[in-house]
């Protein structure tokens, strides 16, 4: 088999691995060598149904000795089998990288033979990488549950970000789905790579040479909609995730059905798009808005609704903390005005310092005032006219796009659809307001 029908074999079974990230690293070339990486400046191509589809993106191999039954290289499934020697991976990446196909590498692997022995052929293939071809671009590579922490260090020196994949949100869905693999043999790499950066931070401080570790942080990703659990259990394991292992990002990744099997969906059930997008919102909230995941969701709400973005959704379950009087209230309250993002509470607050804020002055600040008026007042009054009652606000709350698709057309658009692009789609991609 030749590197270009691996290449196709690989590249294909590195597809259902959804997730994206900017590299979050700064390097400038260095003198004989190729390559920088720039943070934010990675994710250049997007999937067909509109996700970022970063870097070159391949397995070292996808023959597993796993037979998790969500996926598609399990040892059980019939399928092409390749797998590269770490010369053929490492000479692949940096040709693709002289023709500017790709600014970086993406690099995962099933377990071949065992998680040591894989980890040792991706080590080896990003030493001939960095080492031989001194090659200064970013690599993001998933380290395998179960690997040994030597080999974990060793990785962690030659890659910018390392991510353990989390897979599936509880130990019972593991058992059920990817009985190979435990939650202690995830975890345990994960503790030892931010313990690692933890004391790596401290090294280059004392050592102005000390080699970097995993510059980029860490990361992790969860499937779901392949396993029962709710929405408030898995923004609660994230917010877990985030304190405990100082994670830069949890990615979901909506279920894509692609092996039939009692335990999980029907083939021809459709990824949950629009939930995993409100995830990614409510993690958003977790991270800049100082929210907890108990208070987004409870036992008696716990799971989002699908219509209106997570925040709007506690507003409208948390009606007595509102009205929010602009002219006095705190940061952190203006915080949790829907319309009122980070970046309007700080101009807000700036703003109180030359005088009192109306309306007319709170559109001008960047507020979005449609989503805002039920939630606030300027020097106590409200807007003339407004009638506040639960099923105005949540009229006034969904999103135009949701209202012209209605409940039964609930799904995320794929990117190659033409729907009409309102002024409201418009102002939050490019503020990221809610």
């Amino acid at each position: 088999m030749d590197t270009f029908d691996k290449l196709q074999i690989l590249s294909s079974s590195a597809k259902y691995d959804v997730s994206c990230s900017s590299s979050g690293v700064d390097r400038e070339g260095i003198p004989g060598g190729i390559g920088s990486a720039a943070s934010c400046g990675i994710c250049h191509s997007f999937a067909a149904d509109g996700r970022c589809i970063s870097l070159l993106k391949v397995l070292y191999t996808n023959n597993c000795v796993y037979d998790c039954k969500y996926c598609v290289n399990r040892r059980s499934n019939d399928l092409p089998r390749a797998t590269f020697t770490p010369r053929e991976l490492a000479d692949l990446t940096i040709n693709f990288y002289r023709r500017n196909y790709i600014e970086g590498l993406f690099l995962s692997s099933a377990v071949f033979r065992t998680p040591d022995y894989t980890s040792e052929r991706l080590i080896e293939t990003l030493a001939i990488l960095r080492n031989e071809y001194k090659f200064g671009g970013y690599i993001h590579v998933k380290a395998i549950p179960g690997t040994d922490s030597l080999l974990i260090d060793r990785l962690g020196h030659l890659a910018d970000r390392m991510s353990v994949n989390i897979e599936l949100p509880s130990q019972h869905s593991l058992t059920l789905l990817a009985p190979d693999k435990t939650k202690e043999s995830i975890l345990r790499p994960m503790g030892h790579i931010n313990t690692s950066i933890t004391e790596n931070k401290t090294d280059i401080v004392k050592y102005k040479h000390s080699p970097k570790f995993v510059p980029g942080g860490q990361s992790t990703q969860m499937i779901i909609g392949a396993t029962p659990e709710t929405d408030l259990n898995i923004i609660k394991l994230s917010e877990a995730l985030y304190k405990k292992y100082s994670l830069k990002r949890v990615y979901y990744s909506a279920y894509m059905p692609v092996q039939q099997h009692s335990l999980l969906p029907s083939l021809d059930t459709k990824p949950p798009l629009m939930r995993e997008h409100r995830l990614y919102q409510a993690d958003w909230l977790l991270r800049f808005y100082h929210f907890s995941a108990s208070e987004l969701l409870d036992a008696n709400h716990q799971n989002f609704n699908l219509f209106i973005d997570p925040k709007c959704n506690w507003a409208l379950n948390h009606m007595q903390d509102f009205p929010v009087e602009i002219n006095k209230a705190p940061y952190e309250v203006l915080l949790r005005v829907p319309g009122i993002g980070v970046r309007s509470a700080k101009r807000i607050m700036m703003a109180r310092r030359s005088g009192k804020i109306n309306f007319e002055g709170l559109k001008k600040i960047g507020a979005t005032l449609k989503r805002a008026q039920y939630f606030i007042t300027c020097d106590g009054k409200m807007i003339p006219g407004l009638i506040i009652t639960p099923e105005a606000a949540m009229r006034s709350l969904i999103s135009d796009t949701c209202q012209r698709m209605g409940v039964r057309d609930l799904d995320q658009l794929s990117l190659f659809d033409s729907p009409p692009v309102t002024r409201e789609d418009v102002l939050t991609c490019l503020t990221g307001q809610m």
